[in-house]
């Protein structure tokens, strides 16, 4: 008898584990089909405004394109062309309804490296809290109809101030959390001047049918495109190159209806993130990330697929399919702690190939609290199938609160070549694999692992 078999027996035996029936998650799929159908594009019209590619323009481009996207907003909405060229961008762009800002192939937007170039303060969410601080590059705030196409490049430059801010926003990024714990009024987060706080490369902040298209984003200071509040939105074609700390390629925060596929990402963080706010301040505001598909993405960065840490709002009915994964921590990483709450529930992952991780799936739900709270989120009605998996150190690592295992979870159809742990679990039940192969074998059953650790116990 093999060791794999010897621990299956005995989980048997402790009453652990038990042979299951197949799921089936066609009519799942079905429902992932009908929310991209569902999807609305943007409406502008075709009118073009092109920039004028004077040595002068290209040198102090903001107003000149900020002027521009004003006149045609003005006149009803169009398309703000960059021609090819290096525009020097010394603040943000400002987005405003029925504007296509297009950037033409070999255009590249080359933002200031100074921070004061993003101030005043704008109003925004910065890792699931609302605050006002330093605008993001590209900025939507309040927007229906807008996009931005082309193959041109996004670039948030190399030498920002921002990006050492990282080493320098503990005590802000502690006092924001603080502030959104104890419900301090909005208008009183000022973090402008004398703060910290990196923004995001590209943010749309209350937006409704937008598509991102085509372009190249780089050397962002934080995360790099950024949804919230958005509904109706498509990321098509985007290519992420961007290696600094919290380089998230796509973060869908509380958006519905959103498409993200044949992106190609190479990130220093996530490549793509779903998420919905921040403990009491992400409760309160109560808006889930919900119907949401990504597919045929290219993949590559610290962890591949992410759900929170910040979704206290909660997600429901997200869709991972034919999604490529290459190397990194973790390949799907489940986020949460005693701060939180929240609740996530129906997400189906399938068709995926995964190269070389040191966790395939890991269940991180219990962060340490910073600010001792005792809001457990829920993880539960998640089905992972049809992956083929190349080589993992941890197939499935599992820590979750007492008060609220992670439940629910199956694994089917999956087949990985190598892995030094199959499992690690605390407090999780009704973990089902199903036609699961590790090394050559096969594992079928049902596994819980409630109150204490059961660390290593499947460990080749």
């Amino acid at each position: 008898m093999t060791r794999a078999w010897f621990i299956k027996l005995l989980l048997i035996t402790l009453g652990v584990y038990a042979f299951v029936a197949h799921a089936d998650t066609e009519q799942d799929w079905e429902i992932a089909q009908h929310i991209v159908n569902s999807i609305q594009a943007p409406q502008i019209p075709e009118v073009k405004y092109t920039l004028e590619s004077t040595e002068k323009n290209r040198q102090a481009a903001r107003n000149v394109i900020q002027n521009t996207i004003d006149k045609a907003a003005t006149n009803g909405g169009g398309w703000v062309v960059i021609p090819t060229g290096q525009w020097h961008v010394d603040g943000p762009i400002r987005l405003k309804s029925k504007i296509n800002l297009h950037l033409e192939k070999g255009a590249k937007l080359l933002f200031s490296r100074s921070p004061n170039h993003y101030l005043p303060v704008v109003k925004t969410r910065w890792e699931g809290t609302e605050v006002y601080t330093y605008s993001p590059f590209i900025y939507a705030h309040n927007v229906e109809d807008v996009a931005i196409t082309g193959e041109g490049v996004i670039d948030g430059n190399a030498q920002s101030e921002f990006i050492s801010w990282y080493e320098k926003q503990a005590h802000d990024m502690n006092a924001l959390r603080k502030m959104g714990f104890d419900g301090v009024p909005v208008e009183q987060r000022q973090f402008g001047e004398g703060h910290f706080l990196r923004p995001p490369l590209i943010q749309f902040f209350h937006a409704n049918r937008v598509l991102l298209e085509d372009y190249t984003a780089t050397h962002s200071p934080f995360w790099v495109n950024h949804l919230v509040y958005t509904s109706h939105a498509v990321m098509r074609n985007v290519k992420v190159d961007s290696h600094f700390y919290n380089n998230d390629g796509l973060d869908i925060e509380s958006s519905q209806f959103v498409l993200a596929e044949n992106n190609r990402f190479r990130t220093g963080d996530d490549g793509i993130v779903i998420k919905s706010g921040r403990d009491a301040d992400g409760r309160n505001i109560g808006i889930p990330s919900t119907d949401i598909v990504a597919r045929n993405n290219d993949l590559g960065g610290e962890d591949g697929i992410g759900l929170g840490s910040e979704m206290s709002g909660g997600i429901k009915r997200v869709f991972f399919e034919n999604n490529v994964l290459h190397e990194g921590e973790s390949a799907y990483r489940f986020k949460s702690n005693l701060d939180r709450g929240g609740r996530v529930e129906m997400i189906r992952i399938r068709g995926s190939q995964v190269a070389s991780f040191k966790n395939l799936f890991w269940f991180q739900l219990n962060y340490p609290s910073k600010l001792n709270g005792n809001f457990p989120a829920t993880y539960t009605d998640i089905v992972i199938e049809d992956l083929t998996v190349q080589n993992v150190g941890t197939v499935l690592e599992i820590h979750a609160p007492e008060a609220a295992p992670v439940y629910d979870v199956t694994f089917k159809n999956i087949t990985i070549q190598n892995a030094q742990i199959p499992l690690i679990l605390e407090n999780a039940k009704d973990i089902t694999f199903d036609n699961v192969t590790i090394k050559g074998q096969a594992w079928n059953g049902r596994f819980s692992a409630l109150k204490a650790p059961a660390s290593n116990i499947a460990n080749h």
